[in-house]
């Protein structure tokens, strides 16, 4: 097919010039819907086929992105929430879990057997609750019938500890793991990060949150009672067949594996019933690539209270709130001011993702004074002032994403850093003659805190410690990175097949 004809057919359908994730408002192109870019390699031709004849590279503004569009929350299902997980063995300053990857069966739809991954269960996993001081002992096992790892994502522990792609274990082993919690209060979460699979253990099930809890956090008058008034929001979406299965190799996206489904801890069409109080939704991106930018429907304003690394300095008030694969948000939201018995947590395109169904009149009793202050985070100016020390440049598309134009080599060490030394990285998402995507960067093992966008200071929801920042095409950011722990740690791209195709690097602390 002649490249002059090929733009012709890719104008009438509506291909150029479609949405960007990193260009709009993440809404997607319906001439896109549910394609992958595979589907646009025809007659043989591979993406670098398509600078065409007559037209220049800064004509070519188009998404790499395919995005399933979302449907809508029938609300049908009553939102149920992951049991807290009963340690072992607990004394004051110790405590011991043990943890199984395994498969199992759900019944996700009426009448329907899906094969799924789960920990200490058939899907998801349980909520483990730590404490800041405490001498942490996690027995792993390995029940599933391929390898698997245990990475605890957002958790300074050492390198060895934290479940990278080196430490895998193999179907039937176990291992004991150690470390003691240092840090402070936090919604974190724990996932599994073997080679080449790390997408398809977590679209499959595999997926759990982790929680800190520390003197500061349960001394705030903020809602904190599990599943009553504190409540965790795991979101997912995935495409299911004809039989409700979930063929990760049928719908596979080397640039971010999206689904037409959203799950919320696992339930389909959930919906939301509580008395009308405040309540604290603790939100966990676990989607392999999709970003969630949400808000309610009556346009109400919320507080969000914490991100990746723990609580913000204040509560950040806001109507809207962008979470991106492997981020975490905490929001208060003040259900009493709702007029009506009903309102919904929707995304950018107004899809439904959580109806919430109030119970009751607002009973008058007197309302609790408004937290103010929530934690005492700070970056010097000598840290902010510092010199960059280590650059990160995102780029590439399908199979052929890169940091710093390579790939993961498990033998390679890209960078080294001395143990509680603050050294300033630069992130750069490279914006290609196709447009771009956005890049979720995130690192092991640490907390890291983000001096500028652009040149410019973060906004009130990036003032926080975080594990994971996401950039739109041709942004960067820099970032203040300590490492609390040794050993080895990934750094990588946490849309999941992105990582899976070598979009990650390592760097040793020393």
């Amino acid at each position: 097919m002649k490249k002059v004809a090929l733009a012709s057919i890719l104008v009438s359908l509506g291909l150029l010039g479609a949405c960007s994730q990193g260009n709009s408002d993440n809404s997607p192109d319906k001439s896109m819907k549910g394609m992958k870019h595979s589907s646009m390699n025809m007659e043989g031709m591979d993406h670098s086929s398509m600078n065409m004849e007559g037209m220049g590279d800064s004509k070519m503004d188009m998404s790499h992105e395919s995005m399933t569009e979302l449907k809508s929350s029938l609300g049908e299902n009553e939102l149920k929430f992951p049991q807290l997980l009963k340690p072992e063995q607990k004394n004051n300053n110790s405590i011991s879990y043990t943890i199984r990857a395994q498969q199992g069966t759900s019944e996700i739809f009426k009448g329907y057997k899906t094969d799924t991954y789960g920990y200490n269960g058939d899907f998801l996993g349980p909520v483990i609750r730590l404490e800041k001081g405490m001498k942490v002992k996690v027995k792993l096992v390995n029940d599933l019938d391929e390898d698997t790892t245990f990475h605890w994502h957002g958790l300074e522990v050492p390198g060895n500890e934290d479940g990278g792609p080196h430490k895998v274990l193999k179907p039937g082993e176990s291992e004991v793991i150690h470390f003691t919690v240092k840090q402070d209060a936090a919604t974190l979460w724990f996932h599994p990060h073997p080679m080449h699979e790390t997408g398809k253990q977590v679209f499959k099930g595999l997926a759990g949150l982790l929680y800190i809890d520390d003197k500061n956090s349960q001394s705030l008058n903020i809602p904190k009672t599990y599943g009553v008034d504190d409540l965790p929001i795991i979101l997912q979406d995935k495409t299911f067949t004809d039989n409700k299965q979930l063929d990760y190799d049928k719908v596979m996206n080397e640039d971010g594996t999206t689904g037409d489904t959203l799950l919320i801890n696992g339930v389909v069409n959930p919906k939301l019933t509580v008395d009308r109080k405040k309540v604290r939704l603790r939100i966990l991106n676990g989607s392999n690539m999709r970003t969630y930018t949400l808000h309610f429907d009556n346009d109400m304003s919320f507080q969000q209270i914490a991100s990746d690394g723990g609580l913000l300095n204040k509560p950040n008030m806001t109507k809207s709130v962008e979470i991106a694969p492997a981020e975490r948000v905490e929001l208060i939201v003040d259900l009493t001011k709702v007029k009506g018995n009903k309102v919904s947590l929707v995304n950018e395109v107004n899809k439904t993702i959580l109806p919430i169904h109030l119970n009751g009149r607002l009973n008058g009793s007197k309302k609790g004074q408004a937290v103010k202050k929530l934690n005492s985070i700070k970056i010097t100016n000598e840290v902010k002032n510092k010199k960059v020390t280590k650059s990160i440049k995102l780029a590439g598309m399908d199979k052929e994403v890169s940091i710093n134009n390579k790939k993961f080599d498990p033998k390679r060490i890209d960078y080294t850093q001395k143990q509680n030394e603050t050294e300033i990285w630069e992130i750069e998402n490279v914006k290609d003659p196709m447009g771009g995507m956005n890049h979720p960067f995130h690192i092991h093992g640490t907390q890291f805190q983000v001096i500028s966008i652009d040149g410019k200071e973060p906004p009130a929801n990036l003032a926080g410690l975080k594990d994971t920042i996401s950039l739109k095409p041709g942004q960067k950011a820099k970032i203040a990175v300590k490492f609390t722990q040794k050993g080895i740690y990934m750094f990588h791209c946490h849309i999941l097949e992105h990582e899976d195709n070598g979009m990650m690097g390592q760097i040793k602390v020393i």
